[in-house]
């Protein structure tokens, strides 16, 4: 991924969709040849010369204080996660060249994260890594996603885009693949030198046409909770929240936990997937092998 691109795409994408009113100018002449503001006018509202901006636009975010960085946010309307990868893109333009190298990742879940795991007996919990493998799972979370741990090295993303049993695993497909594709464009910002992430990147757009549009749309966000709407092939319809979780001992590493609402007809499939996961010899991912604890 060439960075100085990535940039220019992420702030004429983001300047495209504010219009004027929206930004809280006037709107002068009726002739616009772009859809949202203009250079100028960002500049105008992020305090800084119509010059440094278009240098900032063309890709050279090199030498970019956080002040401006933050005044650039606020004059595109950028939410936390999109704020994040402006700060990400930055700090890549300033790096050193020795510090352009992907950062450490966690090689395995240590026993003791299996045995938080296995001790949520009435959620289902997985373990994904920021490549989107599914790492590891407690018996509920392989029973909800057993059509993606069937595969021996499972990976959510890989599923969503290449499996055809997605779209109806799924109901709500197209948002979830923009939400994974936003997750997954963030996580290149903060890892712009991981070959692995880039490979599977590089994989996905060259076998998926709904990847490469969602991934050319520059969008990001965070995956932190959410609902999740699955139709799962034995227990059927699950409407179920999710909460995610980072694990700052194991770089790289997330926890998701899925919860139903008490009482819920997904309280009653969730319960019928225990007692389908009590008598089904589940697989396990090949990623999930790990060496004592430290």
């Amino acid at each position: 991924m060439d960075h100085r691109s990535e940039v220019r795409e992420f702030l004429a994408s983001r300047r495209d969709r504010i219009t004027p009113d929206r930004a809280g100018l006037p709107a002068y002449g009726g002739n616009r040849r772009v859809p949202g503001l203009r250079r100028e006018e960002v500049a105008l509202l992020a305090g800084v010369s119509v010059d440094y901006y278009t240098r900032l636009e063309r890709g050279d975010l090199g030498g970019a204080s956080d002040a401006v960085l933050d005044a650039l946010a606020r004059a595109l309307q950028l939410d936390d996660a999109e704020t994040a990868h402006l700060h990400d893109l930055a700090q890549t333009a300033n790096a050193s060249p020795a510090a352009k190298k992907p950062r450490r990742r966690a090689e395995a879940v240590r026993p003791s994260i299996q045995r938080l795991l296995d001790a949520i007996t009435e959620a289902p919990a997985v373990i994904r890594s920021n490549y989107f493998d599914y790492v590891t799972a407690n018996t509920l979370g392989r029973a909800l996603y057993s059509p993606i741990f069937a595969d021996p090295a499972p990976n959510s993303a890989r599923f969503a885009f290449l499996d055809p049993r997605a779209r109806e695993f799924y109901p709500d497909w197209e948002k979830n693949t923009q939400e994974l594709v936003a997750t997954m464009r963030g996580e290149a910002g903060r890892n712009p030198y991981d070959k692995r992430l880039t490979d599977l990147v590089g994989e996905l757009s060259t076998r998926s046409e709904r990847f490469r549009t969602l991934w050319a749309a520059h969008n990001v966000r965070y995956h932190r909770t959410g609902v999740k709407r699955i139709h799962h092939p034995v227990v059927g319809d699950l409407e179920l929240t999710y909460e995610a979780f980072e694990l700052p001992a194991d770089p790289g590493l997330m926890l998701s936990t899925y919860t139903a609402e008490p009482g819920s007809p997904s309280a009653d499939a969730l319960r019928m997937l225990a007692s389908w996961a009590a008598t089904t010899d589940l697989p396990s991912p090949r990623h999930s092998s790990a060496p004592a604890d430290s």
